[in-house]
């Protein structure tokens, strides 16, 4: 089974027409995207688009041969016309299955907005599953069957595939292909970086890509550490590296601060962004988590960490830190990366970048600064993957 991508983008396409930001004012070339449509085996034609003949031909295809046209947006107004020679568009119900007579079984998916997703089954086996824009499959049971391909908004909804690789419908080598792309994310390298990290990837307009042929999908690096200043985005940035996987445990180092609003909205805002399938764990003894198996940790911070690390050894005071202080700290530091190295878990750390900013006025100032700076270097020494935030932008340090 073939499957050629007539467009990739939303149902505005992209460059979106009249709209003046930055992403669009790039979207050239093999960044500008038609409205999503898929063209499988010349047979079948989900979503039907404007231009869709003059997409086909550029992608070196024809629509001649097509024999079903299958809707899967949400269709309010008048009956969507076909151009000459085309089947009339139609819909299947949710949970209906139809048998094409090119040999595809098609079978609609029920969805948690508006919308119908196509499973579709082709003469050779081959497993496709499409799912139109800002939705998700609603209804997922474990032990599915792993799709060849999914095809799907990432982007806007990466709870969609954590929904399904919890469902066993995404595996290690289902290829997981990004549509409906909108002005959301920088086109690019950095509309590639995201969609890696989520273990997916898209192609151009016009692709035609085999279903279920192997490749090498794209996996997340073990162990990353995402570092950045102040509101610089790393926290977000952590977040989304994990976001498209379920059961996520998220380790907050920060805990709770009696009779302290802003930090409490701190807190707050982190938890409401967070997707409900995450389990929290509030803790600083993260050597244990490290140690045994389970699912992906998210750690935010070590800077917390290491200012629990310091309390506990009395670092503050300088006489304490003469006298031991300084080795019990680098004692539990020591334990902490080598839980790293050892650890057989997917690892997202977050840590503040400090060493830029002003140069600290007071001794107990200055140690914590050059201890997280020691931290730092000695955590990313044991990463796959080092990131540094700066201004909302991910930029890449040790790639993988």
């Amino acid at each position: 089974m073939e499957l050629t991508l007539l467009g990739t983008g939303t149902p505005g396409g992209l460059p979106r027409p009249d709209c003046p930001c930055a992403a669009c004012a790039v979207s050239v070339g093999d960044d500008a995207r038609a409205s999503t449509a898929l063209l499988v085996d010349d047979a079948l034609l989900l979503d039907l688009t404007p231009g869709a003949a003059l997409a086909a031909a550029r992608a070196g295809r024809s629509l001649a041969g097509v024999r079903q046209v299958l809707l899967s947006h949400p269709h309010d107004g008048p009956a969507v016309e076909a151009p000459a020679g085309l089947p009339t568009p139609g819909r299947v119900a949710d949970g209906r299955e139809l048998a094409l007579i090119s040999g595809h079984q098609v079978r609609a998916i029920a969805l948690d907005m508006p919308g119908t997703g196509y499973a579709v089954t082709g003469p050779d086996g081959k497993k496709l599953l499409y799912l139109p824009p800002g939705t998700a499959p609603a209804g997922l049971t474990e032990g599915l069957e792993p799709y060849d391909m999914v095809v799907l908004d990432v982007v806007a909804r990466p709870d969609a595939l954590a929904r399904l690789r919890a469902a066993g419908g995404v595996s290690a080598s289902t290829d997981v292909i990004a549509v409906h792309i909108d002005h959301d994310v920088f086109p690019g390298a950095e509309l590639h970086r995201r969609l890696e990290a989520a273990g997916a990837r898209t192609v151009p307009d016009g692709e035609t890509l085999p279903v279920g042929e192997y490749r090498a999908v794209p996996d997340l690096p073990r162990r990353t550490l995402v570092l950045g200043g102040a509101r610089s985005g790393k926290s977000v940035e952590a977040e989304r590296r994990l976001e498209s996987f379920p059961d996520v445990v998220y380790v907050a180092t920060g805990g709770s601060r009696e009779d302290d609003r802003d930090w409490a909205d701190r807190i707050a805002l982190h938890r409401d962004r967070r997707p409900h399938s995450w389990r929290t764990v509030e803790t600083c003894d993260l050597v244990p988590l490290l140690s045994e198996d389970g699912p992906p940790l998210l750690v935010d911070c070590l800077a917390l960490w290491l200012t629990d690390a310091l309390d506990s050894v009395g670092a503050w005071d300088d006489e304490r830190w003469a006298a031991g202080g300084r080795r019990a700290l680098h004692e539990r530091t020591d334990a902490l990366v080598a839980a790293v190295r050892a650890t057989r878990r997917t690892v997202v750390a977050v840590s503040n970048e400090v060493g830029s900013g002003i140069h600290p006025a007071t001794a107990s100032g200055r140690r914590f600064r050059d201890e997280l700076g020691r931290l730092n270097a000695a955590f990313a020494a044991e990463c796959e993957h080092v990131l540094l935030v700066v201004a909302g932008q991910a930029l890449p340090l040790r790639p993988r």
